[in-house]
């Protein structure tokens, strides 16, 4: 008998020979997912990225943690999880559905629920949180599509849907359904268009996604300035200032903690 044959026959006895292959195809593309939206993975290898990148390690065990879940053995699939938790960093339920192409990039905190259903070409950044409201059973976990970008530290929360080819703002809490193709941003989560048409792209701009806050704010102080300019061609006087307010401006490619 071959050195290693045994723990072979073992495998193919407990998951069957189709559970392997699915498992090995679902690795192949996860890795091609790290190659293609980590501008950091590109000159590695996948050997390489398979033994240093925690988000991939977590895939794959949560691959195999849920294959022994769907075969019904107890315990197994929950020791499979809890060792990836302590090493990587990421938290998933075996009973978590998780579809082709996930990346999770740099891993770090994120926790996936066990209601959770995650689409294809999904990209969760460190920090993410896939949780569920209340101590009821049944779907309490979000839905997430295919090719939504859920930026770091954002919470999806309850079991709400995210649309297709949407995108959520990093430290975004979301609570309600997020519509296809668009942006979400806040606390709580407001969806907004960029530009008026469909985000472009596995990643994200987060330092400059609109801010509907910000807008408001901007729309009121533009108002205060007419409403100022009209009091003082009616009355001739100008209202004195009662603060040192500067407007507010564009930071775009400057330093951010310059004056």
């Amino acid at each position: 008998m071959l050195p290693g044959s045994g723990y072979v026959t073992i495998a193919l006895t407990v998951f069957g020979l189709g559970t392997l292959t699915r498992v090995a195809r679902e690795l192949r593309h996860d890795l091609t997912a790290a190659q293609d939206r980590d501008p950091a993975a590109r000159s590695l290898g996948r050997v390489e990225i398979l033994l240093t990148y925690g988000g991939v390690q977590a895939l794959l065990t949560h691959r195999v943690a849920h294959a022994v879940h769907e075969a019904g053995i107890p315990f197994v699939p929950y020791a499979i999880a809890n060792t990836s938790k302590m090493v990587t960093g990421v938290e998933i339920h075996p009973a978590a559905q998780i579809g082709d192409s996930l990346f999770i990039d740099h891993g770090s905190g994120v926790v996936i629920g066990e209601t959770a259903e995650i689409g294809n070409n999904v990209t969760l950044y460190q920090g993410v949180t896939l949780g569920g409201t209340g101590f009821a059973r049944g779907k309490r976990h979000p839905t997430v599509e295919d090719d939504v970008v859920v930026g770091s530290g954002a919470k999806l929360l309850g079991p709400i849907h995210v649309g297709h080819g949407a995108k959520v703002g990093a430290n975004s809490v979301i609570i309600h359904d997020v519509p296809a193709n668009s942006t979400v941003v806040g606390n709580p989560g407001h969806p907004v268009r960029v530009e008026g048409k469909r985000p472009t792209g596995p990643d994200a701009d987060w330092a400059h996604l609109p801010d509907p806050v910000a807008d408001a704010i901007k729309a009121l102080a533009g108002r205060v300035a007419e409403l100022e300019r009209l009091l003082t061609e009616a009355t001739g006087r100008r209202p004195e200032p009662t603060a040192d307010v500067r407007p507010l401006r564009n930071v775009r490619g400057s330093d951010p903690a310059a004056g």
